[in-house]
């Protein structure tokens, strides 16, 4: 049985997480943490550092302000942490690679299995495409209230083309201040923000006279949430490092 503690058990995704593993016999969640009251079966902290549960695991869905008590927590406890949240700055990536000098570290910019398959064929076969001329660019697609963009999981598969060609791409973001033909070696990233849209994500290949496009679409936030258990699962005993769902791909 993997011990798990929910930070951000209230919010979206930390009640789906909670709700998938009331029916996991390999898993539960014993305690939780967020700002917010509701009425739960395990004992809910309003800050981390006051919860004194024994876990085999942190399972972080909440905001990336909040990341960094998660990080201290898990280092100080002996915990190993799956960190979910996205938007994280350059300084809360450094604390997570320093804390998995101490404790072992999971962190995936997306949770979905799909994505990271996806993320997989890039790394393969993008050269292929690029060397034979064609253009990449990447459109995602989330509801109205997040914050970021464009998403952890544009940034994770633009990552996963830019590797697959020898890190030869420049991202680019905004082109409305630019007057000029598209260069040979950008990689464009478009956001759409609107409605409850999960999470659609294109990563197009344009040539000429063809077109190739790797797309994914989350229809509930129930992909991630099986993605997370997964890696709490997985990453339960296991040593000091940083870990990422192609380690948990390895597994299955």
């Amino acid at each position: 049985m993997t011990k798990i503690i929910m930070h951000g058990c209230n919010g979206k995704m930390g009640k789906v997480i909670c709700g998938l593993l009331q029916n996991d016999p390999e898993a539960e969640v014993v305690a939780g943490v967020d700002m917010t009251a509701a009425n739960t079966d395990f004992p809910v902290f309003t800050n981390i550092k006051d919860c004194d549960i024994d876990a085999d695991a942190i399972i972080d869905f909440s905001t990336a302000s909040a990341v960094p008590a998660v990080v201290e927590y898990a280092v100080e406890k002996n915990i190993p942490a799956v960190i979910c949240t996205t938007g994280l700055s350059d300084e809360t990536l450094a604390l997570i690679d320093k804390a998995s000098e101490k404790v072992a570290m999971f962190r995936s910019a997306n949770m979905s299995l799909g994505i990271n398959l996806i993320a997989n064929i890039l790394k393969k076969y993008s050269e292929v495409l690029y060397d034979a001329g064609f253009d990449v660019e990447i459109v995602e697609r989330h509801h109205n209230q997040k914050i970021d963009a464009p998403s952890g999981t544009a940034i994770l598969l633009g990552d996963a083309v830019n590797e697959g060609v020898g890190n030869k791409l420049e991202y680019v973001y905004d082109r409305s201040q630019v007057r000029e033909k598209r260069g040979r070696r950008e990689l464009g990233f478009s956001a759409v923000r609107g409605g409850t849209i999960v999470g659609d994500h294109e990563v197009i290949f344009a040539g000429k006279d063809e077109v190739i496009e790797f797309t994914h679409s989350a229809y509930s936030k129930e992909v991630f949430a099986v993605g997370a258990v997964k890696a709490a699962k997985f990453i339960k005993g296991k040593a000091a490092g940083k870990y990422d769902m192609q380690n948990v791909m390895s597994e299955i």
